[in-house]
């Protein structure tokens, strides 16, 4: 009798342990920006532009300043988010559009996305925000993993009251076609994401991935943003004073969420991770700093991101890390702090030792960026980068031959030293004809030979 009161006394401590960890699983909180420069955040330099709830993520856990998107383009670098894969992996070397003849990208339905892997881990999925990974069955949020979605299926929004591209309306509530009111999609993003944490449980984890389209053209400020940045600066110019003060309306949306985050007690147990999708957009204003280059483009300017992420008591405030990592590596790092196995093979590392200010060291590390675009500029020809400890060999479409630069001594990628170092160069460019070899048949295209819109 003695022995069973004993055993039942262990399994109830098991229990209630076991319990605990559960209970202690963060929450994930991952806000992507879309278009947002290196260059854009006052905690990144920007002395033009206040963002000062962005800062404070910055101030409260780890900032990172080699932290990759995986490509200087939307669509590639969210399959990669979400799949913990390189993006041409899984059908996604491109921008995903409305029509066949200008889409690049179809996001394979056998890949297992990161809110199928925490729903196996107890964890409730939203989505809200910017989706661009497909604009029909199978590849919609809520046939993706995602328990619930409320927010934008397509790529752009060629207005932000409106809500509307190519005469369609992709705004959804799960599967549901919905039309909002004409509230600026940046507020109604938020709004949705306040509207979901709030109805959500202490003590039962989610995820939630917050994609906002802003700062993605087109430029459209709330004109009383413009107005508060026009008085404190008069002599910028229009085309960077409506981009910056874009950016100041982004900032004080996350500053709603984070805040909401506080209000419902849901802080102190949440990873937060804050990102873009790729650098910003000169030609509409945007700024990145010292790096050359832009979206689009493979220099660092292109691909270089801010990023930060707080957890409290697990990432340290106020640190600072410049470990390379790359979007794809936010995947097997949610994933470990969520203490759920990840079934099939992945080409993103965790990150999450670093967070929690250990050493990482990937100085042999190899990352491959590419693009496939068509235009008169790509005429339907992909266009590469791949860098290893401080060489990075690039090109900016197809038509370029490859140039190498040393970012340790030439972080604006000045001078090309392909010439002086050909066995890098070499090294490289077999490196990266075996990552080409490995994907170069995974189809871009549905079956059907329709486009993501076509249905």
């Amino acid at each position: 009798m003695r022995i069973v009161t004993i055993f039942c006394w262990l399994f109830c401590i098991c229990s209630v342990a076991a319990g605990s960890e559960r209970h202690q699983r963060p929450n994930v909180l991952l806000i992507l920006v879309d278009d947002l420069g290196y260059g854009d955040l006052s905690c990144y330099g920007a002395s033009d532009v206040a963002t000062p709830h962005i800062d404070r993520l910055a101030e409260r856990g780890m900032r990172w300043t080699q932290f990759y998107a995986n490509c200087p383009v939307c669509s590639p670098t969210r399959a990669a988010l979400l799949s913990g894969k390189y993006p041409d992996a899984v059908g996604v070397p491109g921008v995903v559009r409305t029509f066949s003849r200008n889409s690049w990208g179809f996001l394979s339905p056998e890949v297992e996305l990161l809110p199928d892997v925490l729903k196996r881990a107890g964890y409730s999925t939203a989505m809200i925000g910017k989706w661009h990974l497909g604009l029909a069955a199978p590849n919609v949020p809520t046939l993706r993993g995602f328990d619930f979605f409320h927010g934008f299926l397509g790529d752009m929004m060629d207005d932000y009251y409106h809500h509307g591209r190519d005469d369609c309306n992709y705004m959804r509530r799960n599967r549901e076609v919905f039309s909002p009111p004409e509230i600026h999609a940046t507020d109604l993003f938020a709004d949705w994401a306040q509207e979901w944490i709030k109805s959500q449980k202490v003590g039962s984890p989610f995820f939630l991935y917050l994609a906002f389209n802003a700062p993605h053209s087109p430029i459209q400020p709330p004109e009383e943003y413009l107005e508060r940045y026009r008085q404190r600066h008069p002599d910028v110019s229009e085309k960077r004073a409506n981009f910056a003060a874009f950016v100041e309306h982004l900032d004080a949306a996350v500053g709603r969420v984070t805040q909401t985050l506080l209000d419902t007690g849901l802080s102190d147990n949440t990873l937060l991770v804050f990102v873009s999708d790729n650098g910003g957009a000169k030609y509409h204003g945007a700024d990145n700093g010292t790096l050359a280059g832009q979206k689009q483009d493979m220099l660092e300017g292109g691909i270089r991101v801010p990023m930060c992420a707080v957890w409290p008591g697990q990432i340290a405030a106020g640190t600072r890390s410049n470990l390379t990592a790359m979007t794809m590596d936010l995947f097997p790092t949610i994933c470990e702090a969520a203490g759920t196995e990840i079934a099939a093979p992945i080409d993103g590392r965790t990150i999450l030792p670093t967070l929690r200010s250990a050493v990482q060291q990937w100085e042999d590390r190899e990352l491959v960026w590419v693009r496939l675009e068509g235009g008169e500029r790509y005429q339907g020809r992909p266009y590469y980068c791949i860098r290893r400890g401080p060489w990075k060999l690039l090109q900016n479409d197809a038509d370029e031959s490859m140039r190498l630069y040393n970012l340790s001594t030439d972080l604006q990628e000045t001078t090309d030293v392909v010439a002086d170092h050909p066995q890098i160069a070499a090294g490289l460019q077999q490196a990266l004809r075996q990552h080409i070899a490995r994907w170069e048949n995974v189809p871009y295209r549905d079956s059907s030979g329709n486009g993501p819109g076509e249905k």
